[in-house]
């Protein structure tokens, strides 16, 4: 059974959404048993997970798009060139690192070039060894974030519902589509931490209560 189906047992029961529904079906769903009500938080994180369901379709700028338009490359280490059909291909993939943070603000996927076999914290300009002619932590490192997803997790393991669930597992599935895509064009060395998956069985393996390490 794969870490996405397996992201809450109970999920394999629920008669009203299938594993492949999508957004709107789920937030469609969730308004149907909650009688026209969306409570603020599920609000947050299902605006979140839109946001990075339409990461590349929509026109609002991004980390994550910004690393993956090509303007920004250092196109002497990517070896770039366009297909047959005109598509841009990578002859040389960089490497990078990837980490999962979650933290008081919710989830977070952070992203780090490796130059010469080291993981680059600092701000890199015009180093010819660099995949980015600019490499600037603070507005490239965080790809995206799903807003008040740590505690949202809890609250669904405590006394979610249905489409409380359905929505972390999809926005599990959403992160790991966006992390294949980025190995396109970028040679994924490691992915650091748990995944949204991961994260919510370790929430139910400590029974909720996630901020205690010493929780068995």
């Amino acid at each position: 059974m794969s870490e996405s189906t397996n992201v809450v047992r109970k999920y394999n029961s629920m008669s009203s959404l299938s594993v492949e529904s999508n957004l709107k079906e789920i937030n469609a769903f969730k308004k149907k048993i909650n009688w026209g009500e969306i409570p603020a938080i599920y609000h947050l994180v299902s605006s979140s997970v839109g946001d990075l369901d339409s990461i590349l379709s929509h026109g609002f700028d991004s980390a994550y798009k910004r690393i993956l338009n090509p303007s920004t490359w250092n196109q002497s280490v990517f070896d770039t060139y366009k297909d047959d059909e005109g598509n841009l291909k990578v002859r040389h993939k960089p490497e990078i690192y990837l980490r999962h943070e979650f933290n008081d603000m919710g989830y977070e996927l952070h992203f780090f070039p490796i130059v010469n076999g080291r993981i680059v914290h600092e701000p890199m300009i015009n180093n010819p060894s660099c995949p980015f002619l600019t490499w600037t932590p603070e507005t490239l490192q965080m790809l995206f974030r799903i807003n008040s997803l740590v505690a949202f997790s809890v609250f669904s393991y405590q006394s979610g519902d249905e489409a409380d669930l359905a929505l972390i597992r999809f926005a599990h599935i959403t992160v790991e589509k966006l992390i294949k895509n980025l190995s396109e064009f970028f040679n994924i060395t490691e992915v650091k931490g748990y995944t949204i998956a991961q994260f919510y069985q370790e929430i139910a393996k400590r029974d909720g209560n996630i901020l205690n390490p010493e929780t068995n």
